[in-house]
This record gives C-alpha cells, sequence and structure tokens, in this order.
C-alpha cells in the first residue's frame, strides 16, 4: 500500500509523492522521476508492474511530483528534486522504514535527464538510471525545430499560451498539457520556454557538460530509433562518464523508441529491466 507525503511546501505550493514500502526491512530506495517535457506528467505515471518488479526485488519506492515548466523555471525544477533527495535523508527516514544511505535515483525521459542531473548535486544519490534521458540541452536536438513533432498537426502558439496556468502546477494531464509541449518542440522554443535562460546560462544544468569523477555510477538505456530523444545523447553521456573514469553502462534498445519500457511484455524491455536489478543489487547492497 502506498502512502502519500508532502516533501516540500510553500505559500503557493506543496509538491506530493508515493512512497511504496517492500517487506524487507531498512532496505534501500529508489526514487522515481516522471518524464513529461519538463511541462506535464505526475508521481502516478509509474507503471504498476514496475513498482511491482522494484518491491519484489527488495527496494522500496519513492516517486515524486516536481513543480512543471513554463510555469516553474528549470532552476526551480532542479531544486525541487534536491529538496527531495534532503527530504529522503533527513525526514522520511523518520516516518518510513528504508536504508537513507542507499538511495538510487531512477527517471525516463525528462526524468531521465533529471535523474542525471542529480549527479551534479551536492547531494547525490549513490546511483543513477536513465531511460532516454538526456545530457545536453544546449544541442541543435533540444535548441532547433523537432522533425518528429513537425510532421505532426500545427499547435498554434495561441492555444500553447491558453494552456499555461497563472498558478503554480505540480501535477499535469498530458490531456491538458501536451499541447505547450508541441508547439514548444515544433517551434524550436522548448528550452527557453522550460528555462528562460540562454546557452551559457544553461550548461551547469546539461549533465554532459558537468560530469567529473564524483558522478555517481551510472546506467543508460535507451533505443536507437527515439524519435523523440536521440539516441546520441546516452552515447555521449556514456562517453563523458568513461573520460571522467566514471562507471557506466549504456543498454542499447535495437530499433527501439520513445517508451520502449512501456511494453513490459517485451523480452528485450524484460532483459532491460534485468540489467536495471543487476546494477542497482550491485551499488545499493
Amino acid at each position: 500500500m502506498k502512502t502519500t507525503v508532502v516533501y516540500k511546501k510553500a505559500e503557493k505550493f506543496q509538491i506530493h509523492a508515493d512512497f511504496y514500502p517492500t517487506t524487507i526491512e531498512f532496505a534501500p530506495l529508489i526514487v522515481y522521476i516522471h518524464g513529461g517535457g519538463l511541462v506535464w506528467g505526475s508521481r502516478e505515471d509509474i507503471k504498476t508492474e514496475q513498482v511491482q518488479f522494484y518491491l519484489n526485488a527488495g527496494f522500496n519506492v519513492f516517486s515524486i511530483d516536481y513543480r512543471l515548466a513554463p510555469e516553474t523555471k528549470l532552476p526551480d525544477i532542479k531544486t525541487d528534486i534536491e529538496d527531495a533527495l534532503k527530504w529522503l535523508e533527513n525526514e522520511g527516514s523518520k516516518q518510513f522504514n528504508y536504508n537513507p544511505k542507499k538511495i538510487a535515483v531512477i527517471g525516463g525521459s525528462a526524468g531521465g535527464y533529471l535523474a542525471l542531473l542529480t549527479g551534479t548535486l551536492d547531494k547525490k544519490p549513490r546511483a543513477i538510471v536513465s531511460f532516454y534521458g538526456y545530457g545536453d540541452i544546449t544541442a541543435d536536438w533540444a535548441q532547433k525545430p523537432s522533425p518528429h513533432y513537425q510532421k505532426m498537426t500545427k499547435v498554434p502558439k495561441e492555444l500553447a499560451d491558453m494552456l499555461v496556468s497563472k498558478e503554480v502546477i505540480t501535477i499535469g494531464p498530458i490531456q491538458k498539457r501536451y499541447a505547450i509541449y508541441m508547439h514548444a518542440r515544433q517551434s524550436g522554443g522548448w528550452i527557453e520556454k522550460i528555462s528562460g535562460m540562454s546557452n551559457v546560462e544553461l550548461l551547469p544544468y546539461c549533465p554532459l557538460h558537468s560530469v567529473n569523477e564524483s558522478f555517481p555510477p551510472t546506467l543508460l538505456l535507451h533505443g536507437t530509433l527515439d524519435e523523440d530523444v536521440p539516441y546520441e545523447q546516452s552515447v555521449l553521456m556514456s562517453k563523458a562518464l568513461v573520460e571522467a573514469s566514471v562507471e557506466n553502462k549504456l543498454v542499447t534498445i535495437p530499433n527501439g523508441k520513445h517508451v520502449f519500457d512501456e511494453d513490459w511484455n517485451d523480452s528485450t524491455v524484460q532483459n532491460a529491466f534485468n540489467e536495471v536489478l543487476h546494477f542497482l543489487k550491485k551499488h545499493l547492497h
């Protein structure tokens, strides 16, 4: 049974997370960060099969919300992730039974990006797993109009702007928010919209450009036919980690698309999750 907590609150918002306990005492913990282009999604996006898989393997799961763009910009989103890790170290362990010294962060797409970003924080997890995440938001794939999204029905700027809230958003239904992301990717304005920053200012928010020897061991999983986040993003990240002598592994999914991991019954996906399990057990047990 999951327990929902507030891990962060301020005058205009509070941010929730769901704790899923395993049956093993003082077990390690996985922090799950959802995707959605930093624009949509919620802590409930984690697949039931994945939660059960981790619980059965002896890991607790903590699935978090965070403030969403463009209402909130990237520096504050990063702070939310950092505050979730601090809460787990200081407060959460008083409420739940887990080992606060054995925490891994897992995410997919934008969640994979935020997971990689935790490797640049002062308070780092013990290990990072990135499903089709990205390390460089200054590169053309992120900054220029996306050929993949340009093939889709054009979203007018007026519609995208209408969908932006005047409030702080921490949960964003895809039905109401996807058009904001689509327009941003079609126009090439995505990174500017979520960050409000120039490329030079963005460099500290690019894990690829912030790798050093203190970066946690990292597992990267990416499909070669990903049309949203190029496979090359994980290849470059792995290369940078190798050059910094950081333990890492890139699991390539031949012909894999974006969100390949949702096809739970596919043997390739099963094998990929066995790689994740092997990696987590090595670094958290």
